[in-house]
């Protein structure tokens, strides 16, 4: 049985607190009656407060708080008691309330990283009412999300505590994942891992949820800036790539193909192109043809109003047919899948043997293109207008872009954002007309009249 040593009641000082003892020993406070600190040897300071039921007028001990010399002082533990003693006054049992919450946070705090995965999985993919008064998902990206977390998350951390769970562990995981130990090394993805841990806490940290007390994603050492992606086609690359799509040899699907084609002149995100319905198009055997996307397709979850070049609206009628979609996929009526584009310039592989075998020569390969992206297409045709002389505001509108800077004058954010929504057609139909005549010219000539050309245009 230990001895604690109980001293004669003096003002609690943080020199009284922080003194070492050779045993357990209780400090009373001269100024608030039932309070003390107890401390020993092998345990930091902590604060409680004896008092006697009202109910029973039995004495209770509840404890106030860890001692911290700057987080929670005497002062501190003085004003916590204050609030107990109403509660007390009240007939409140405030140890039995203590017990109880500490029970409470227990089976909480017991909670692996797995479990409140799975929970947070469901909590985005919930079906509620959105802004355009569709059911969707309350977090559109918790497919992307819960691919993260399968990937990198689940696998080194599912089994802890979700309360143990500390900035050096999420520290260490995403140092791997660029260093290369979880795949290819990626600081995107571990920019990834980061923000998915991030909303993983803060709503486990929710009081409705108390899974964990605080987010351990605070204070982490920032990661590497990764370096801007520059990649665009030259005029050579563009002429091998649209005839070269049309060759006979062609292996990858024709609506594929053809989608390549459209989004190069017009500026569409792979998923706002690739799921654009019968529906979504616009007076396209008029003369103002356009596609109008859907806001859910779309990233700024606006709709977009695209104007089509005569040679974006034959492309289309050619991949039209008579279904649903512009961009059909091979299986049931569903369009192309997002990744379509993506996988036919790179091709596609297969795993054997845990080793990546090539099953499918992409179509950079098969032209012996520099690899590319679906989304440098866009760069390159915004690179092809401002070599055009259009407005950046106007290439920035084209590509769903907020206008930051008009004609020299900056622009405030909520501008472009909430007060001026007007779709600027008449300028962006001039821009992506004088794009598609730009590609025209270029899939046109010789490789050797392109080249002549740049020269010129780099000596003026």
């Amino acid at each position: 049985m230990s001895i604690v040593s109980t001293k004669p009641k003096r003002n609690l000082t943080r020199a009284l607190i922080e003194a070492k003892v050779s045993a357990r020993t209780k400090h009373y406070d001269a100024k608030t009656p039932g309070l003390y600190v107890s401390k020993s040897p092998t345990c930091p300071a902590a604060f409680f407060l004896k008092y006697t039921d009202r109910n029973t007028h039995e004495q209770r001990t509840v404890r106030v708080g860890g001692y911290h010399p700057t987080e929670f002082t005497v002062d501190h533990a003085r004003t916590a008691v204050a609030a107990l003693r109403w509660r007390i006054g009240n007939g409140e049992d405030v140890a039995q309330t203590a017990r109880q919450a500490k029970a409470q946070q227990a089976v909480l705090s017991g909670k692996t990283v797995d479990q409140i995965i799975t929970e947070r999985v469901t909590w985005m993919s919930t079906l509620v009412k959105k802004a355009d008064g569709e059911m969707r998902a309350r977090i559109e990206s918790w497919e992307a999300v819960e691919r993260i977390f399968d990937r990198f998350v689940r696998p080194r951390l599912g089994k802890k505590i979700a309360s143990e769970v500390t900035a050096r562990d999420i520290a260490t995981l995403s140092d791997d994942i660029v260093a290369g130990k979880l795949g290819r090394p990626s600081i995107s993805n571990a920019r990834h891992v980061r923000r998915a841990l991030s909303g993983l806490f803060r709503w486990a940290a929710q009081p409705s949820r108390g899974y964990v007390t605080a987010s351990p994603c605070i204070n982490l050492e920032p990661l590497d800036k990764e370096p801007p992606r520059t990649r665009k086609l030259s005029g050579d690359e563009i002429r091998t790539l649209w005839h070269g799509l049309d060759r006979p040899d062609m292996h990858w699907d024709r609506k594929v193909c053809l989608a390549i084609k459209v989004a190069l002149l017009t500026c569409l995100r792979s998923t706002e192109l690739l799921h654009i319905r019968r529906d979504e198009l616009v007076d396209l055997a008029g003369k103002f043809p356009r596609v109008d996307v859907a806001m859910r397709r779309v990233k700024r979850r606006r709709v977009i109003h695209q104007p089509l070049s005569p040679l974006a609206v034959a492309l289309i009628n050619e991949a039209l047919g008579n279904h649903a979609f512009v961009f059909m996929g091979r299986f049931g009526d569903a369009p192309l899948a997002r990744s379509a584009m993506a996988n036919a310039l790179r091709g596609t592989w297969r795993i054997t043997n845990g080793k990546k075998v090539v099953k499918s020569v992409g179509i950079c390969d098969m032209l012996g293109l520099k690899p590319f992206t679906p989304h440098d297409l866009r760069r390159t045709a915004a690179s092809l207008m401002g070599g055009l002389g259009i407005a950046r505001s106007t290439i920035a509108a084209c590509l769903d872009h907020a206008a930051r800077d008009d004609q020299g004058g900056a622009v405030p954010r909520v501008t472009g954002e909430v007060y001026d929504t007007d779709p600027r057609l008449k300028e962006k139909r001039a821009a992506l007309d004088a794009l598609s005549a730009e590609l025209r010219r270029i899939v046109s000539e010789p490789v050797e009249a392109q080249a002549a050309d740049e020269e010129m245009r780099l000596a003026a």
